[in-house]
């Protein structure tokens, strides 16, 4: 499969090497400090194309992708206040968007126990939960895309828990503390705690391999679809 890489920084490297070792091709690979571009004809050439870059890039990106018909897989975040557009264009114009928060097989096997871990917690009104989220120092987005997922997955399916906050949280809300340090590749942990015990989940990612891995898996799945597509399709949940 020819693929484009749209971010050439340490995610795009590593998806690359993996990309590489199952037998894709990689035609093309913009980054800031590169000469390609969209304009390119190895660019347009592209089965797919893979795009890990900044919040403030990433909707133009798309849309370059989109006039090429170049199908994209997106790992960025912190640019959804425009997933309405890129939504229509999937919808109305035929267009191919792989979106998530995060591509760990892992994290959204987590995402899953904690759709259903809330659901058990909902009629057990002693327990109030709470969130930590810690990702390295260049981590733009805070909170991470990742724990907003997560928050939402419980208010769908918690009762008493209508938003989260980073603040000091309401009886309504769910605090996520934010931590920023080292080079930690992402730690998700989600507290239940009533008056005598606490229920914790935790997921903690060794490396980017993981990440990597699963945006090549997400991109050889979305290879001659179209329109909108997550990790719920590729894992068939």
């Amino acid at each position: 499969m020819k693929i484009a890489l749209i971010g050439y920084g340490k995610m795009g490297k590593e998806i690359e090497k993996i990309a590489l070792e199952r037998g894709h091709e990689i035609v093309s690979r913009i980054d800031v400090s590169s000469s390609d571009s969209f304009d390119d004809e190895s660019f347009k050439s592209a089965e797919v194309a893979i795009e890990f870059t900044r919040p403030e890039a990433a909707f133009n990106n798309y849309q370059k992708c989109f006039e090429n018909n170049v199908p994209v897989v997106s790992g960025t975040t912190g640019w959804l206040d425009k997933y309405p557009i890129v939504e229509k264009a999937c919808k109305e114009d035929g267009k191919t968007f792989f979106y998530a928060s995060n591509f760990s097989l892992g994290v959204n096997i987590f995402f899953e126990i904690n759709k259903q871990l809330a659901k058990l917690m909902n009629k057990v009104k002693e327990y109030d939960v709470s969130m930590e989220e810690v990702h390295h120092t260049q981590k733009l987005d805070e909170p991470s895309g990742t724990a907003i997922t997560l928050a939402e997955g419980i208010i769908e399916n918690l009762e008493r828990k209508n938003s989260w906050t980073l603040e000091e949280p309401k009886q309504d809300e769910i605090n996520i503390k934010a931590i920023r340090e080292g080079q930690v590749p992402g730690i998700h942990t989600i507290k239940y705690e009533s008056p005598v015990d606490e229920i914790i989940i935790h997921h903690s990612a060794k490396s980017r391999q993981g990440f990597a891995l699963g945006a090549v898996l997400a991109a050889e799945f979305t290879k001659g679809k179209k329109g909108l597509l997550s990790m719920k399709d590729l894992l068939n949940f």
